[in-house]
């Protein structure tokens, strides 16, 4: 009678622990799921022309992708030409998927406001216009909040001795930009206006952050 109840009970703890450890699989396969759905995210920033930007980014180790595009303005899939009249209130931007594992989204930060000059509203050099305002888009709370804090930050400690206008605001959709527009650095390296314009700010770039940099 005793080992009647005995391999009963046993039997009991035996579906109790495949139930229990069914549970833990289930969840682990979850978690991985999770994990791997967020191994990239989404950052977008307007610092001026998208053609001296744009190279910047995809040198940074963890950047995936960068989209040179228009974000932010009144009408859908606005064309570069009625971008650059202003009317269209777009920003030319630049949409940058990367690996959080890789660079943070601070990092990104920190070589957008190194990268430009956030204090003159609505120009960058001699491109002016609001299709050039200095502007963060972004997609989460977590996003907002460090870009506020930085901002501050620099207006608190007067970093570079006038107001930083960059405007924060919440990601808006996001048009790509004619193919043209696309890795134009690359494609156009000996370029005057790459020599001249996009080549100083990347030659910053490899002194300032060159331990971020992709090999």
């Amino acid at each position: 009678m005793n080992n009647q109840i005995a391999s009963s009970q046993m039997k009991t703890n035996y579906k109790r622990m495949k139930k229990i450890i069914l549970i833990l699989l289930s969840v682990l396969a979850l978690n991985q799921a999770n994990a791997q759905g967020k191994k990239t995210e989404k950052a977008t920033f307007g610092m001026g022309c998208f053609w001296c930007t744009e190279a910047i980014f995809q040198k940074l180790k963890g950047v995936v992708s960068v989209k040179s595009g228009y974000e932010g303005g009144k009408i859908a899939n606005p064309t570069y030409e009625e971008v650059c009249t202003g009317f269209t209130g777009h920003a030319e931007v630049l949409e940058i998927t990367y690996n959080p594992m890789q660079i943070t989204y601070k990092d990104l930060l920190e070589v957008f406001w190194k990268s430009h000059d956030p204090t003159t509203l609505n120009r960058q050099g001699a491109d002016s216009g609001t299709q050039y305002r200095s502007v963060i888009f972004y997609h989460t709370p977590e996003q907002k909040e460090l870009a506020d804090k930085y901002k501050a930050e620099l207006n608190a400690t007067n970093a570079y001795g006038k107001k930083v206008v960059t405007a924060v605001e919440a990601a808006k959709p996001f048009y790509v930009a004619e193919s043209y527009h696309q890795n134009y650095y690359k494609n156009n390296a000996d370029a005057p206006y790459c020599r001249l314009v996009i080549l100083p700010k990347l030659e910053k770039l490899e002194k300032v952050f060159k331990a971020k940099l992709k090999n």
